[in-house]
């Protein structure tokens, strides 16, 4: 089987609800990154087989396979497709998947997976706005449980004995990381700028450098009364989009583009629907297991900050280094654009993994149903 590797990620800055972003159409959005990929690699959109887009609200502006309107947007040529998956959150994390698996198998030479999600204008939950997705059958099998992601997180929080100050205490730290990463200029190689009427958008606007421990405190439970999840503590409504360009190294090479990771493995799990967000968990010592990768040798994880308990049980469960989970921060100070978050996620990786010479890398994220999708990248020489 052929190898597949990602020769360039880029996203654009991820937009706080009503931010910046938030006049932007997601196909025009999705534009701005499918521009700025190809450019940045030096390479014409005529050498895509595929485009392979994220995205979850697939409601109004995100309707009818925005994928392929983000191709036509863009001005790409009209012989490119584009197509348009729905993994929840993981969605463009899948895509990369997908992508992979297209090029590994010789289907195709040259993919972009990617995802865009602008939740200022298709907000959370537009989808179910005119039905009940699950339908009774399933309702009957976990005894009317309608799988509210809050309500999961809850019980995720009192299974491991996370306490709220420990739920507060990893926010804080979210946002400390994401300050000092954005500080520091970590995101800068790897945002596009995105230009609108009002403004011109180059940085994550979701960070609150002033959070705390004693500020999350004064913020009430958002699903029981007497909960431990808050907004403070969960992930941000976000906008935002990203690329990236996937191939094989041989056709790099033809092309002359310099490959920054090489994809060792990728894998999807289900889990315990009511759980719901307990997925990277086996999701992580599955794809971990198909690489023959020790935990000890991997270098950076990125476990999606759905919710605190999320990320902090995976920690427990899989005794990984403490400072190597989400050194830059996560969603819950970068925020979550649902279907770009796993393409988001993975650039902010392979970027820091080129920085700092990081050899192994591992995404994974938690998704409405209980599934989850992990990643395993390696960084070439």
């Amino acid at each position: 089987m052929r190898e597949a590797v990602i020769v360039e990620a880029v996203r654009t800055a991820v937009g706080k609800r009503n931010g910046g972003l938030s006049g932007m159409h997601a196909a025009d959005l999705s534009a701005v990154v499918l521009g700025a990929l190809v450019e940045r690699a030096g390479v014409d959109p005529h050498v895509v087989d595929d485009v392979i887009w994220g995205c979850v609200s697939q409601v109004g502006d995100q309707s009818s396979n925005i994928g392929r309107y983000s191709v036509l947007a863009a001005g790409w040529p009209e012989s490119i497709p584009g197509t348009t998956v729905n993994r929840a959150c993981g969605s463009s994390q899948q895509a990369l998947d997908f992508a992979a698996q297209a090029v590994m198998s010789g289907q195709q030479e040259v993919v972009v997976a990617g995802g865009v999600e602008v939740m200022s204008r298709v907000p959370l939950g537009s989808a179910r706005s005119t039905g009940m997705p699950y339908g009774p059958q399933v309702l009957a099998r976990y005894q009317g449980f309608f799988f509210n992601q809050g309500i999961s997180a809850e019980k995720i929080a009192q299974k491991w004995g996370f306490t709220r100050a420990r739920l507060d205490a990893f926010s804080a730290l979210s946002h400390e990381r994401a300050a000092a990463a954005q500080d520091a200029g970590a995101f800068d190689a790897q945002i596009t700028a995105v230009s609108t009427a009002d403004a011109t958008v180059t940085v994550d606007e979701g960070i609150r450098r002033a959070t705390s421990v004693e500020s999350l405190a004064e913020l009430k439970p958002a699903f029981t009364d007497d909960g431990v999840i808050h907004a403070g503590n969960a992930s941000q409504i976000s906008d935002g989009a990203a690329a990236l360009l996937v191939t094989t190294p041989e056709k790099a090479r033809e092309l002359g583009l310099t490959p920054i990771v090489h994809y060792r493995s990728g894998v999807v799990t289900g889990a315990d629907p009511v759980l719901m967000l307990t997925g990277p968990i086996p999701a992580t010592e599955r794809v971990l297991r198909k690489a023959g990768v020790g935990l000890s040798e991997v270098g950076v994880f990125e476990v999606n900050e759905a919710f605190a308990p999320v990320p902090l049980a995976w920690l427990a469960e899989t005794g990984a280094e403490t400072a190597l989970l989400n050194p830059l921060g996560g969603a819950i100070a970068l925020g979550h654009p649902l279907g770009a978050s796993g393409a988001v996620l993975m650039t902010r990786m392979v970027h820091h993994m080129q920085e700092h010479g990081i050899r192994y890398g591992l995404q994974t994220m938690c998704e409405g149903g209980g599934t989850a999708n992990a990643t395993l990248v390696e960084l070439m020489p």
